[in-house]
């Protein structure tokens, strides 16, 4: 089982949604099994939700496009 880096699930998701690629609105990736044990599928799903980015999963990640623009599915 992974151990919890942070204590509290508000300092986790500042930690993540400060990265600077984020601030770049580029692409960050998560592990599905550290996001559901550091704060749980539901909570991620709705901070990406509140700050209007794009998430898809695949292959045991989350990926979050942080950009508001629209996204088109080429392939």
């Amino acid at each position: 089982m992974m151990q919890s880096v942070h204590t509290r699930p508000h300092s986790w998701i500042e930690h993540v949604f400060s990265a600077k690629a984020v601030q770049r609105g580029a692409v960050i990736r998560r592990s599905v099994a550290w996001v559901e044990h550091e704060i749980g599928r539901d909570r991620f799903v709705a901070e990406v939700r509140a700050r209007d980015f794009h998430l898809l999963e695949s292959g045991g990640q989350f990926i979050v496009i942080c950009s508001r623009a629209p996204i088109r599915r080429l392939v």
